[in-house]
């Protein structure tokens, strides 16, 4: 026969293998969680990276020799300025950490688009560790800093003049 001080110990201990329990699932929540932003993160990455290319090369092949940048993200899947369809962006991609259609924009000094950005004002997990392309993003407050700029190559160096001759020689 189990007397009721023993059923008072084994209701004690159930209670507290549940709460060890508990405890444990929301340490692995808190771990999914963390790995799921970090998965958005690196998907912002990417994408960021196929906007910045994408607006690089319409960029680059404007017809002429004044250069223009998109003036709406259609203008990068389905380049109005030439007569046979040319895509830079095979399509629009949502933004993985708000998942929504909608980007930030960077506007260049002739009315286009420079960049995309996100709309996110979150504090980012990643803060270091960038590479060279995104080097700018480093300390950033919230995923909004992360500007995705088309840079234009650096100019090539300027052919050094020949030496003069020193005087006398």
């Amino acid at each position: 026969m189990v007397t009721r001080r023993a059923r008072g110990f084994t209701y004690l201990a159930v209670l507290f293998i549940l709460a060890i329990l508990m405890g444990g699932l929301a340490l692995v929540g808190e771990v999914w969680e963390t790995s799921a932003r970090r998965e958005k993160e690196a998907e912002l990455l990417f994408i960021g990276n196929q906007y910045r290319r994408a607006i690089g090369l319409y960029y680059d092949s404007t017809p002429g020799v004044v250069k223009r940048y998109p003036r709406t993200l259609e203008d990068l899947v389905k380049d109005p300025r030439q007569p046979a369809t040319q895509r830079h962006l095979r399509k629009f991609y949502p933004d993985p950490i708000t998942g929504k259609n909608e980007w930030g924009f960077v506007k260049a000094p002739d009315g286009g688009i420079l960049g995309v950005h996100s709309l996110s004002e979150e504090k980012p997990l990643k803060i270091a560790g960038f590479r060279v392309r995104d080097a700018g993003f480093e300390g950033a407050a919230k995923y909004a800093d992360w500007k995705f700029i088309h840079t234009l190559p650096a100019a090539a160096p300027a052919a050094a003049k020949p030496a003069a001759k020193p005087p006398g020689g």
